[in-house]
């Protein structure tokens, strides 16, 4: 009788000549974006040699140094606040059997994730300009807000996973050992779960940073973001000093991302 051979998708024909093309319309504008950022010349098309004189710009230029800043800080308070909040839910969620209306609990949670970014930037705009009108406030507190309702999920999935990836053992062993419900979670889950929470943060971080529609539709006047910076001056003129900001902006994310992936990967 003839054996079986088992199916596998890189024998199909083709199967190369597809995964290349794949990689390449993937990769091939951003390799591109990357080396034109050390063009010499003023022309975004033309190479006119190799030069960092973009990045000297970007750094020197006051503009960028305090939408940096600002994205930065908004980037930390809603890692920070998003990050808790996901945490509390996880341990929410997971950390009780089932019951009545879970289900809603995980689609209210994942909400941002499912409906599109310019329904929810909308909203906020609605929502906040209520409050702005009452109140008169017009700080960065709209923006910090907003991004961290928007990083919730992102920071609730790992930390979720990590969480049911957790053998509850210790945490029993040390119920039965008298240990106030505090204690153990101080003591025993959050050292456990700690992995899912910086790789959680990392994420809600890297989200917020990046942001460009809910930013640009609730930020007041003077408060833009580096992306939203960086919108503006391509609708204005489009310069290799772009190019050379959009390349730190890709290091920055690269580099929390893969520590994101070294921190969530499974070890044997």
């Amino acid at each position: 009788m003839a054996r079986r051979r088992s199916f596998s998708a890189t024998a199909l024909p083709g199967f190369t000549t597809v995964a290349v093309a794949v990689f390449a319309m993937l990769y091939l504008p951003i390799a591109t974006l990357v080396v034109f950022s050390f063009n010499d010349s003023v022309s975004i098309g033309a190479w006119g040699g190799f030069s960092l004189r973009w990045y000297e710009a970007a750094w020197e230029n006051e503009s960028v140094q305090s939408a940096a800043i600002r994205s930065v800080i908004i980037a930390s308070f809603a890692a920070a606040i998003s990050t808790t909040l996901a945490t509390m839910a996880a341990l929410g969620t997971t950390r009780r059997g089932s019951f009545r209306g879970q289900t809603v609990i995980y689609v209210m949670i994942n909400q941002p994730l499912m409906v599109p970014e310019i329904v929810t930037a909308v909203a906020l705009l609605i929502f906040f300009a209520s409050i702005k009108v009452a109140t008169g406030y017009q700080g960065l507190g709209y923006l910090i807000l907003a991004h961290s309702a928007f990083c919730i999920p992102f920071a609730y999935l790992p930390i979720r996973a990590r969480l049911e990836g957790m053998d509850l053992t210790l945490e029993t062993a040390a119920a039965d050992l008298y240990a106030t419900p505090w204690r153990t979670f101080r003591r025993v889950t959050l050292p456990l779960m700690a992995p899912g929470v910086v790789a959680g943060a990392m994420l809600a971080f890297v989200i917020s940073l990046d942001d460009v529609i809910i930013t640009e539709f609730v930020k007041s006047a003077g408060q833009d973001t580096l992306p939203t910076y960086m919108l503006g001056q391509l609708r204005r003129a489009i310069t290799p000093e772009v190019n050379a900001i959009s390349t730190v902006l890709l290091a920055v994310t690269v580099v929390l991302l893969t520590a994101f992936f070294l921190l969530t990967r499974k070890r044997g």
